[in-house]
């Protein structure tokens, strides 16, 4: 079950007319908080995120299913959001037995090593036409303090990088 403070911040960008994806991200980060505080474990940063856009879908955020992703990705992806449309009470006994085979995993899933090699390889796989159109596009809607915070940010980085 989601946190009330994300769902606040998931419908806050609804509002505000962000994406989908950047609604489920609020979810993502909620995953990325439990991993990480130790409430369960994730085999890898991939399922981690899987499980935060699963809640983010079954909370009725309407996600697209990427054109790659595989049959049984778009079929789970299928469910969540026919769960979103009709919500039932979660089995005790499934919602356990997830719970404790999650609590198994390691927390490594969650670290700022695994999430940057996870971002890597998930861009990797984009063309970069497609990846210049979404980074254009990211300056176009950060706002002018947004676009200096991140202008100043990149200096410190270059000049840390420089040394």
């Amino acid at each position: 079950m989601p946190e009330a403070k994300t769902k606040r911040a998931a419908a806050k960008d609804k509002r505000e007319g962000k994406s989908a994806s950047t609604q489920a991200g609020e979810y993502v980060r909620e995953e990325m908080e439990h991993v990480r505080k130790g409430k369960h474990g994730a085999r890898s940063a991939k399922q981690a995120i899987a499980i935060g856009l699963s809640k983010a879908r079954r909370a009725g955020v309407k996600a697209p299913v990427s054109k790659r992703a595989s049959a049984s990705t778009k079929h789970k992806a299928a469910q969540d959001e026919k769960a979103a449309e009709h919500p039932k009470k979660a089995s005790a006994k499934r919602s356990r037995a997830t719970k404790s085979a999650l609590k198994r995993e390691g927390h490594a899933a969650a670290s700022h090593t695994a999430l940057s090699k996870q971002t890597k390889s998930a861009a990797r796989k984009r063309t970069s036409t497609s990846r210049s159109a979404a980074a254009k596009k990211a300056a176009r809607t950060k706002g002018a303090a947004g676009r200096s915070a991140a202008a100043k940010k990149a200096a410190r980085t270059r000049k840390r990088h420089a040394s």
